[in-house]
């Protein structure tokens, strides 16, 4: 068994019994446990994994985070409400969950659990089938504490929920294993902002995974700004289930860590759901970003539109997958994927597979996938008026990645989002 299993059977093997029997997961926790442990870390040929480098990260070792204080400062810049996570651990004193509507429910986790009857929880006790899904099968085994966003039929949340992660030092690596719950009923509608962020420099492991359950008709504008610690390791993983005619604008804003994966399973199962999704990735330094996006078309006359954009340079290494499965009965479905990259250095690699699979007839599907580099002239024209050549190039790569942001349909949102790209561009140089 690898290091980093090992450390994380024991971190098992350390949970209070009442915390890892809360809520009757006692029987589900062992047995994802088992299971990751008995089929290991996804192997090197693995399809889904070949682009996420396991090697290093297999001989680490990580301890169960403690928690750690932070400045309450770095959160000025976010308003209310919010819910915020440092370590992995729910802070109270920095959340605020002030601005909530009626019948809208924001919970810790941990606390839920203290008092949960088995049916609120049964969602934690989803098994993992499939062999390399060994970091949803640890966060099965593992997770005490995340999210619970819960909105009654009809409610209308106007102000932001903002949920906030951060890394902060402790006196060694530490992991930690969030599980979110967004669940919008019938006719109900949310903005969710995600902040994952770093306190201070640390080399910590996050492992987060959340669930969207949409009602019919329930709309969820979801944004996950991830600026980690440049030697962190990220893997989340997204699983949504829409019901007819709900609608899930997500984007997600990839430009920290030193290794971070994020998957984005959909399924649209009733009749007109849709998934509009965009997201800008930054693979500078030496940074690894794999995303994989899989969307599944099971119902009549659903829609998905995805538009992600990517600047690989220095050594980055950048990975994008897009799949789309289109089933039987699926008629009248309309999806569309653009993939656009930019390689900016000789040194940097990019990776990109768009796959659409059709089931089904009377469809509209179309995807693509290109990797070029800055447009000489358009740099070159703005030099002749005077912005200097570095200025230049950040003016073009944040033109690049901002287009991803109408997806939200939010002009409040996507200006606010804008200062995050601006900064984590100008950071250093990009080649």
């Amino acid at each position: 068994m690898s290091a980093l299993l090992d450390s994380f059977a024991q971190q098992y093997t350390a949970l209070p019994e009442p915390l890892r029997a809360a809520g009757g997961l006692a029987e589900s926790r062992s047995k994802a446990l088992a299971a990751a442990l008995q089929d290991g870390l996804p192997a090197v040929r693995a399809e889904r994994w070949r682009y996420t480098p396991l090697r290093a990260l297999a001989q680490r070792s990580f301890r169960a985070a403690t928690g750690a204080s932070v400045d309450a400062a770095m959160l000025a810049h976010i308003p209310a409400p919010r819910l915020v996570f440092v370590n992995g651990w729910c802070d109270r004193s920095l959340s605020d969950l002030n601005g909530l509507a009626e019948g809208v429910r924001v919970e810790s986790l941990g606390r839920v659990l203290h008092q949960a009857h088995p049916r609120d929880v049964a969602w934690l006790g989803r098994t993992f089938a499939e062999a390399d899904e060994t970091f949803a099968r640890l966060n099965a085994a593992l997770a005490v504490e995340g999210a619970v966003i819960q909105l009654e039929e009809n409610v209308q949340q106007t102000a932001p929920l903002h949920l906030v992660s951060i890394g902060a030092t402790e006196a060694a690596d530490a992991a930690w294993h969030l599980r979110h719950l967004i669940e919008l009923r019938h006719g109900a509608a949310l903005t969710v902002v995600e902040h994952q962020l770093a306190a201070d420099a640390h080399a910590h492991f996050d492992n987060t995974l959340c669930h969207v359950h949409l009602k019919p008709g329930a709309v969820l504008r979801h944004v996950r700004q991830q600026t980690a610690s440049e030697h962190a390791t990220l893997l989340y993983r997204t699983d949504a289930v829409l019901a007819a005619g709900a609608e899930y604008r997500r984007v997600d804003l990839e430009l920290g860590a030193a290794l971070s994966r994020h998957e984005l399973n959909a399924s649209l199962q009733g009749e007109a759901a849709a998934v509009v999704s965009g997201g800008a990735m930054l693979a500078d330094a030496k940074r690894v970003l794999d995303t994989r996006l899989q969307l599944d078309h099971v119902a009549r006359d659903t829609r998905c539109d995805l538009r992600w954009r990517g600047l690989a340079s220095a050594r980055g290494k950048l990975s994008f997958y897009g799949g789309i499965h289109i089933r039987p009965g699926a008629d009248g479905t309309d999806a569309q994927l653009s993939n656009r990259n930019l390689l900016l250095s000789d040194t940097a690699e990019v990776n990109t597979q768009p796959v659409l699979v059709i089931d089904a007839d009377e469809v509209k599907a179309a995807h693509g996938a290109t990797v070029g580099q800055l447009d000489a002239q358009a740099l070159f024209y703005l030099q002749s008026r005077g912005i200097p050549h570095d200025e230049a190039r950040a003016m073009l790569m944040q033109a690049f990645l901002i287009e991803v942001l109408e997806v939200l349909e939010d002009t409040g949102i996507a200006e606010s989002l804008i200062p995050v790209l601006q900064s984590q561009l100008a950071r250093k140089p990009s080649a």
